[in-house]
């Protein structure tokens, strides 16, 4: 059942459970963060209603500057406007930024501890027709490795606006990875958001045989899969981790503890995201058998979202079916 203290959306599992896009959440947010604290600056890289960032130019004109295709010049230029005591969210689609200009975003934002959130949209293989180019499954990686930078990946659009009035408020390196596609609503306007802190969405009645760690838009699925695990007799915990770094290692170690075996998902290359940072919590502090699921090793490639989800095993299906197999 759902988590009664989370307050989550009861028709998650309802066909009719509402959509919406996960990078909506981030432009209201955005929008709602420079009403309150007008140090707050926007700037994009040509993509301004893509990314969701044009909420913010039309009620701040004067606060937006549109970079142009140049993403380097993005992360160079919001590393100035921090120096001069602004606080600036840099927004392009997450292959271009961080995949285009990771190492500005390493040496003038990381190395000298700029307060500058980097949001990367349209990140995962749920971008769909744009093909294997514009797929990131590399960015979670890319940005974890890097000191001084948080790293988040909401599950929806609510949880995305909580996501970046925290990080406003917070103040210091970030970066925001959001998906395109509509997302099921999981959680509620009260569901409670805390930077570093995972959240059991989903829990089986009795003493649980795996724990589901799941992150960004393949949340609902995970939560799906586990209630049809269920049915079939496995009993499972579904913790959703929205902060990937700083990673909330207590709850990570305590659902290991009480299930034994762990079961990570991402929209992500296996190595380095979700996966990578859930397993270098337990080998150092409870070694656990685990299965990552995500993209193996491979580029993505063209079609619609929900066929890639289904090809790569990654729809309530393909995360049931792995379950199982792994618990054999």
């Amino acid at each position: 059942m759902l988590n009664p203290k989370l307050k989550l959306n009861p028709k998650v599992f309802n066909d009719d459970c509402e959509q919406e896009p996960i990078r909506k959440g981030f432009g209201m947010g955005l929008q709602e963060a420079g009403e309150k604290d007008t140090s707050i600056v926007a700037l994009c890289a040509d993509l301004t209603e893509s990314t969701q960032m044009h909420h913010f130019k039309n009620s701040f004109p004067e606060r937006f500057v549109e970079i142009g295709v140049a993403e380097q010049n993005l992360a160079t230029v919001s590393s100035g406007m921090a120096a001069m005591g602004k606080y600036p969210f840099c927004s392009s689609y997450a292959m271009f930024s961080p995949g285009r200009n990771w190492e500005q975003i390493r040496t003038t934002i990381c190395y000298n501890d700029r307060p500058v959130c980097i949001v990367g949209s349209h990140a995962g293989v749920s971008v769909g027709p744009d093909g294997g180019t514009h797929q990131a499954l590399e960015d979670i990686a890319l940005m974890r490795v890097l000191p001084n930078m948080m790293v988040f990946s909401p599950c929806d659009s609510i949880e995305a606006k909580k996501v970046t009035l925290a990080i406003a408020g917070k103040k210091k390196p970030a970066y925001l990875r959001l998906a395109r596609e509509k997302t099921g609503i999981i959680t509620t306007e009260e569901t409670p958001f805390e930077i570093g802190k995972a959240q059991v969405f989903y829990e089986s009645d009795g003493i649980p045989n795996v724990g589901i760690i799941a992150t960004g838009s393949l949340v609902r699925n995970a939560i799906l899969a586990a209630r049809d695990l269920e049915k079939k007799g496995i009993k499972s915990k579904v913790l959703n981790i929205t902060t990937i770094k700083p990673i909330d290692a207590d709850a990570v170690i305590a659902l290991a503890k009480e299930t034994g075996k762990i079961v990570t998902i991402e929209e992500h290359q296996v190595a380095g995201g979700l996966g990578g940072a859930v397993s270098e919590v337990l080998s150092q502090n409870l070694p656990t058998k685990m299965k990552i699921l995500g993209i193996n090793d491979q580029f993505g490639q063209s079609g619609t979202p929900n066929e890639l989800v289904k090809f790569y095993k990654l729809d309530r299906e393909g995360i049931a079916d792995s379950v199982i197999d792994f618990l054999k």
